[in-house]
């Protein structure tokens, strides 16, 4: 890998507040984000864990500005997106934010090398980036993927191809990342070597990362998770420990081993303590 340093860039704070999705159905509105609160910091990088459907895609595709909220707002550093016109969300996506889909060749010219991959990225928005942008053969060396510079997509592995892509996604120094799935189907090298990649934009260029994932393993490389669970955020691990997280509402998501002896339904007596608080399952009084 080179020594060359990336041209670095600020990285994006993110802030949703109170965020509810809904997608209108015939049996009427389906709520796929249910009162989502979420702070990031500029140059985080963080995995967004749960099962399909638990609203973790939704919530990327906010951030994207693919969607707007139905209540609550989304901030991209200062901006709220919810007040943005489309060309201002245009602009947005061309300069400051980078969306990799899940698919690694929904994001590549499949019969482009590498190289040309992410010069044809650049230069489809340098002319809104109005910033110096790294050379795509220094950027692709910087990610580790110099030697394949010349080759065709469509003959790189699953892995190269997603390294590619992220290569590419990064190429106008953006300062938030967003990826989908970026390690399904790889197997456990391919795997680390995209995690790898995703670290060192975030380590060396500064850029806040947002990973969506469904795999355990891939949200425990990344220095934050958050877990998303019934359109709620119901826990963060960090630095290898699971923590429940308390909205701004006062509920509480709890952790599946804590479901065990506290299930739905359940009467549960709540006592204050100097440092926190306790909860203690409790059957109703005789005669309530």
């Amino acid at each position: 890998m080179s020594t060359a340093e990336p041209v670095a860039t600020a990285g994006m704070a993110i802030r949703c507040d109170r965020v509810v999705l809904l997608y209108p159905s015939d049996e009427g509105d389906v709520a796929a984000l249910r009162g989502i609160d979420l702070e990031v910091e500029a140059g985080e990088a963080i995995a967004l864990l749960g099962p399909s459907g638990s609203g973790k895609s939704s919530l990327l595709a906010l951030l994207a500005g693919l969607v707007m909220p139905s209540t609550g707002r989304v901030w991209l550093g200062d901006r709220d997106l919810g007040k943005m016109t489309g060309r201002e969300l245009t602009r947005l996506r061309a300069t400051s934010v980078s969306l990799v889909l899940q698919d690694p060749t929904r994001n590549l010219l499949p019969y482009a090398s590498s190289l040309q991959n992410v010069e044809f990225a650049q230069k489809l928005g340098a002319s809104r980036a109005k910033k110096e942008l790294r050379p795509p053969a220094d950027l692709l060396s910087a990610l580790g993927l110099g030697n394949i510079g010349p080759r065709p997509a469509a003959t790189l592995s699953g892995g190269e191809q997603q390294r590619v892509a992220i290569a590419a996604g990064v190429s106008l120094g953006p300062e938030l990342l967003l990826l989908d799935e970026p390690t399904n189907q790889l197997d456990a090298h391919n795997r680390d070597l995209v995690l790898g990649s995703l670290l060192a934009v975030n380590r060396n260029l500064g850029t806040t990362v947002v990973c969506v994932t469904h795999d355990a393993s891939v949200a425990a490389a990344m220095p934050r998770t958050v877990n998303i669970r019934d359109g709620m955020v119901g826990a963060e691990g960090r630095l290898g420990r699971t923590f429940a997280v308390v909205s701004r509402d006062g509920s509480i998501q709890l952790p599946d081993e804590v479901l065990e002896v506290l299930p739905p339904g359940a009467l549960v007596r709540v006592e204050r303590r100097a440092n926190g608080a306790e909860l203690f399952r409790s059957d109703p009084p005789e005669g309530g």
